[in-house]
């Protein structure tokens, strides 16, 4: 199977990458798609930034629980991996350095952009991961080499969480600390599969305090 997401489409709102402050990459849920996450544009209120949001193909980036086998998950999660560091490196050539561009997930898409921050770590805007983590079964032993450099990373999420246990949000929030990431963990006991307004502040903090200087 040739990489399933390679030609899916990329939607887009707030500025032009060229005049923006910075960008964000939102990364739906399963089931969802880039328009339902790209609504937390609204939310999120920093106009001066560009937010792009991927569509996965078949509204999924994996078929499989982020728990599973990693091989199970593939090709899907190589080629969804692939599609954000395509987008990355179009910012780049748009003028906006890592240190502009964040990362924000809900779900599967959380659990993606963890996993893409971790294995190309870099100083980034920042990362928000409302109610995901690392990918990969229950007693992976998760090696990344590189350094975040300081980039700020937001964890967030319900306990218990029907799809997402609460271990492996620790487990990767340690894994960020490790790589150099400051990490905020939040957790919310009882709160449903969603995103909360307390997450949405959070997120807004990070997203407004990237460096003005264009790098």
């Amino acid at each position: 199977m040739e990489s399933p997401h390679r030609k899916q489409p990329v939607l887009r709102k707030g500025q032009v990458p060229e005049k923006a402050r910075g960008a964000v990459i939102l990364l739906h849920g399963r089931g969802a798609s880039a328009a339902d996450i790209l609504g937390l544009a609204d939310e999120l209120q920093v106009p001066d930034l560009a937010y792009l949001a991927p569509e996965a193909a078949g509204n999924t980036w994996y078929p499989y629980s982020f728990l599973a086998p990693v091989e199970r998950n593939e090709p899907w999660l190589t080629s969804a991996l692939q599609l954000v560091a395509s987008i990355l490196e179009n910012l780049s050539s748009s003028g906006i350095g890592h240190n502009q561009v964040a990362f924000v997930g809900f779900s599967q898409g959380a659990c993606l952009a963890t996993e893409f921050v971790a294995r190309h770590p870099s100083r980034y805007g920042g990362l928000v991961a409302f109610t995901g983590g690392l990918i990969g079964p229950e007693g992976t032993g998760f090696h990344y080499s590189g350094n975040l450099d300081g980039t700020p990373c937001f964890l967030g999420s319900g306990d218990p969480d029907p799809h997402v246990p609460w271990e492996r949000v620790l487990e990767s929030a340690s894994v960020l600390r490790a790589l150099g990431g400051k990490v905020t963990l939040k957790r919310y006991p009882g709160m449903p599969h969603t995103i909360s307004s307390d997450e949405i502040s959070v997120a807004k903090k990070i997203l407004s305090s990237f460096d003005l200087e264009r790098s």
